[in-house]
């Protein structure tokens, strides 16, 4: 009998060409450079940093989703998330429905039927990253997977842009765990626009990738990095240790499947 160590397998699809590796891993690089930078500006230099923080990532997200499932896929899920998120939150911000009674600021730019340009491409920011860990993990409930990993990334979110007053909320019921600004309704509308967009990118979207594209080592970096900032950030730099916890607690729960999956799972398996 013999023991072998263990080492799980790599990824045996061709990689893309250096030039490519460049734009995605420096759209990464800038994404990560604007949330580090974020707690240490002010004034019209953070509203700069908060549009090119969001801008770089829906950037990262769609130059990933190019290099690993192709043109079509990523004119697809670019369109589809744009235009619900776009309608859900002029629903929302018009009649407090799904996620409760708010407003935007005039400081988050231009607007489209009352809803600032740059949400839907947080939309995008979130939406990419959370569908691959959703299929990832759970192929046969991607819908529920998905819809929860955006209500966790949001615990991160909402806090820091209402304390930033990019929007604001009315409190009429029960409020978020330690986030005693964010109504427990957003949570809520969060999960529920997250499962039906889930559901409806993972029904559309093709699920094979390129023979020759990009791994998801970009992918898995940024959601590491929300994680680890999203903690650490709001302890050190933010004060919203319940923020922190609350936020840290249900992303890792969504986040550790999918590292784990990753590490010791197939890795071309879907």
């Amino acid at each position: 009998m013999s023991i072998r160590q263990f080492q799980p397998r790599g990824d045996r699809r061709r990689g893309i060409s250096t030039r490519s590796s460049f734009v995605l891993y420096g759209l990464l690089l800038l994404a990560i450079a604007c949330q580090i930078s974020y707690p240490l500006v002010s004034g019209a230099t953070l509203r700069v940093i908060t549009f090119l923080t969001v801008y770089s990532a829906a950037g990262l997200m769609a130059t990933h989703s190019w290099l690993s499932y192709g043109p079509k896929y990523t004119a697809i899920f670019l369109l589809t998330t744009f235009v619900f998120s776009l309608g859900v939150e002029m629903l929302g911000s018009r009649t407090g429905w799904p996620f409760g009674d708010y407003s935007y600021s005039q400081s988050l730019g231009i607007q489209i039927l009352g809803v600032p340009v740059v949400v839907p491409f947080a939309w995008i920011m979130l939406s990419h990253p959370v569908l691959v860990a959703a299929r990832k993990v759970s192929p046969q409930w991607v819908f529920l997977y998905g819809g929860v990993g955006l209500m966790a990334w949001d615990l991160f979110l909402d806090p820091q842009m209402v304390a930033d007053g990019r929007w604001s909320w009315v409190i009429k019921g029960a409020h978020v765990p330690l986030e005693s600004q964010i109504p427990l309704s957003n949570a809520f509308g969060w999960l529920f626009a997250g499962i039906v967009l889930m559901g409806l990118l993972n029904l559309i979207l093709p699920k094979e990738r390129r023979k020759r594209g990009a791994n998801f080592t970009a992918i898995n970096l940024f959601l590491l990095w929300t994680w680890f900032s999203g903690v650490v950030g709001n302890i050190f730099f933010f004060h919203r240790p319940g923020v922190a916890l609350i936020g840290g607690i249900i992303f890792g729960l969504v986040f550790l499947p999918y590292l784990f999956k990753t590490w010791f799972g197939r890795p071309d398996d879907f």
